[in-house]
C-alpha cells in the first residue's frame, strides 16, 4: 500500500511554492513554484497584483499534480502558510481591493507608524506584543485608504497571505492566532482581536464585520472547490486545513516549537525567534506572539531586511544572482578591508528610521568588497538579534537553527556560527515552510506531524582559528549600529 501524501503551500516574500511530502519517510515527492512579481513603487511601496497570485498558485498546483501523476489519489489534505502582515483586503465582490495585495516590506506607512508609536507604543506593546510598524495591515489600510476620511469602509474583509490562498481554493474565510498576533492585532491576554490596535490606527469601524473568525491551526476549514480541482488536477473535495504564519510553520517543521531552541530565518526579513513559556513582566524584544497555547509565546527579534539586502546588491551591482553575489563576497576577507554596510535596505528593528548604507568606502574598494560588506552585515544583524533573545533568557543556550533561502548556502550559516561562537544547524536544503504547512494538513487528519514528516538538519561549526577576529568584527558592528541611532533619527525626521 502506498503512503499518504500531504501538500504544503508556502507564499513567501519573494515566491510561491507547493510541495508534496510522503507520510512516514517525510520525503519530498513533488515541488513546483515560481517567483512572485512584486512591484516596487515610489515612497517605499511594494505590491502584488491579484491575478499574479492566482496564476502562481494554480501553476504551482498543476506542477505538483503533473509530477505526482497517479499518486494524486494518495493526497489526503493540503494546507497553506505565508508571510505575515502586509494587506490582503477584500472588496464587496470578494476580490482583492484595488486588485492588489501589499507586502509586509511596504514602507509607505512608516511616518504614521512613528507618530503612533509616540502616542500608543508602550500601551500597544503590553496589549498586543509589538509597537506600531510600517507593514502592519492596520497601518497600511489606514495609509492607503484614508482612515481619517473613512476610506477604509471599502474594506469588507481583512485577511493574511495564507488565508487569501485558502479563500481562493475553498471559498472559506478564516485565520489563526499566529498571523493575527504577528500583525499586532491580537490581544495577548484574551486571544481575541484587539480593539486598542484598531482604534489606534483609526480603524475601529472595521472590527464588527471585516475581521475573520480565528480558528485553531490544524483544523479543516473547507474543501478544494470543484472548479479549482479541475483546473489544477488535484482531487475535488480535498480537505484544506488552517495553517499558521510561515515562521511558526518552519519552527514546527524542524522541531523548534517543542525543543525551544532559537531559529534564524535568512529570508527577505531578518527573522529570529524562540518559542518559550509566557514571561511576565514582558521581556523587551521586537515582538511577542500568541500562537495557540495560552501559556506559550513566540518571541521575535527581527528587521525587515536580511536577504533583501543581498537581492538589492545583486540587482544594483549586476551580479548574475544572489549566489553570484555571495561568491564575489567570499573572494574578499572578513571585514572587506575596512568597508562596512548597514544592512537595513527595507528598514530595521535596531533603531527608529534605520536605513542602509556603506561606511568606510574608499577608492580601492570594488564590487567584491561591497558584496563582502553586505554579507558580513546580514550575518552580523542576525547574530545581534539572536544575542538579544539569549540575553533575555529566551531559548536553549548554544542552540540555533538557520532556515530560509539564505540558509541553503553553508557559507552564510558558517559565518553566523562564527559570530555566535557555537555551531548552527542548517536546514536550508529543505522547504521548511511548506513542510510545516503539510504537517498541519496531517494534523487535520489525525496524524502526528513529527512522526509522519521527519526532517534532518546538519550542523555548521565555527572556525576556531578565526573566532577572535569574528568576535572583534561583531563587537564593532554592535557599536556601529548603536552610534548610528541618532543619525537614523535625524534622517527619518526629514522624510516626508
Amino acid at each position: 500500500m502506498k503512503a499518504d501524501i500531504f501538500l504544503g503551500i508556502d507564499m513567501g516574500s519573494t515566491g510561491l511554492k507547493a510541495v508534496a511530502f510522503e507520510a512516514g519517510t517525510g520525503a519530498t515527492l513533488a515541488a513546483s513554484g515560481s517567483a512572485m512579481p512584486y512591484r516596487h513603487l515610489p515612497g517605499g511601496g511594494c505590491e502584488l497584483r491579484a491575478d499574479a497570485i492566482d496564476a502562481a498558485l494554480m501553476q504551482a498546483l498543476r506542477g505538483v499534480a503533473e509530477q505526482l501523476g497517479p499518486r494524486t489519489a494518495q493526497l489526503r489534505a493540503l494546507c497553506c502558510t505565508g508571510h505575515g502582515a502586509g494587506l490582503y483586503a477584500l472588496d464587496e465582490r470578494g476580490g482583492l481591493l484595488a486588485e492588489r495585495a501589499v507586502a509586509s516590506t511596504d514602507q509607505r506607512a512608516a511616518g504614521r507608524a512613528r507618530r503612533l508609536a509616540q502616542q500608543y507604543g508602550d500601551a500597544l506593546y503590553q496589549e498586543v506584543g509589538c509597537r506600531p510598524w510600517a507593514g502592519q495591515p492596520s497601518l497600511v489600510a489606514a495609509e492607503l485608504f484614508g482612515a481619517e476620511g473613512g476610506g477604509q469602509q471599502v474594506i469588507r474583509r481583512l485577511l493574511f497571505a495564507k488565508d487569501y490562498l485558502g479563500f481562493l481554493l475553498s471559498g472559506e474565510i478564516a485565520t489563526d492566532a499566529s498571523d493575527a498576533s504577528t500583525a499586532g492585532l491580537l490581544s495577548l491576554e484574551a486571544g481575541t482581536w484587539s480593539g486598542l490596535a484598531f482604534e489606534a490606527a483609526g480603524l475601529a469601524a472595521l472590527m464588527p464585520g471585516a475581521l475573520p473568525p480565528i480558528v485553531p491551526t490544524g483544523t479543516v476549514i473547507g474543501h478544494l472547490l470543484p472548479a479549482r480541482a479541475a483546473a489544477c488536477g488535484l482531487p475535488a473535495g480535498l480537505p484544506i486545513a488552517m495553517g499558521a504564519i510561515d515562521l511558526l510553520a518552519s519552527l514546527s517543521a524542524v522541531g523548534a516549537v517543542k525543543s525551544g531552541h532559537a531559529v534564524a530565518v535568512f529570508g527577505t526579513w531578518c527573522v529570529n525567534a524562540v518559542v518559550a513559556p509566557e514571561h511576565e513582566p514582558k521581556p523587551e524584544v521586537g515582538a511577542i506572539v500568541r500562537y495557540g497555547p495560552a501559556a506559550s509565546r513566540l518571541y521575535l527579534e527581527n528587521s525587515p531586511s536580511s536577504m533583501a539586502n543581498v537581492a538589492w546588491l545583486a540587482r544594483t551591482l549586476q551580479f548574475d544572482d544572489a549566489a553570484a553575489a555571495v561568491d564575489g563576497a567570499m573572494s574578499v576577507p572578513l571585514g572587506a578591508e575596512g568597508l562596512r554596510f548597514l544592512p537595513f535596505i527595507n528598514g530595521g528593528g535596531v533603531a527608529a528610521g534605520a536605513a542602509a548604507g556603506f561606511i568606510g568606502l574608499k577608492g580601492h574598494h570594488g564590487r567584491a568588497h561591497m558584496a563582502r560588506a553586505v554579507i558580513d552585515g546580514v550575518a552580523a544583524l542576525h547574530a545581534w538579534h539572536l544575542k538579544r533573545l539569549a540575553a533575555r533568557g529566551l531559548g536553549v543556550p548554544g542552540r540555533v537553527a538557520a532556515l530560509g533561502g539564505g540558509a541553503r548556502d553553508p557559507r552564510l550559516v558558517r559565518l553566523l556560527a562564527d559570530f555566535m561562537g557555537h555551531p548552527v544547524e542548517r536546514c536550508g536544503d529543505d522547504e521548511t515552510g511548506a513542510r510545516g504547512a503539510a504537517g498541519y494538513a496531517a494534523m487535520s487528519q489525525g496524524a502526528c506531524a513529527d512522526e509522519v514528516l521527519p526532517v534532518r538538519c546538519v550542523a555548521e561549526a565555527p572556525d576556531a582559528a578565526t573566532l577572535q577576529a569574528h568576535a572583534a568584527f561583531y563587537s564593532e558592528f554592535e557599536m556601529l549600529i548603536g552610534n548610528m541611532a541618532p543619525v537614523f533619527g535625524q534622517m527619518a525626521g526629514r522624510a516626508p
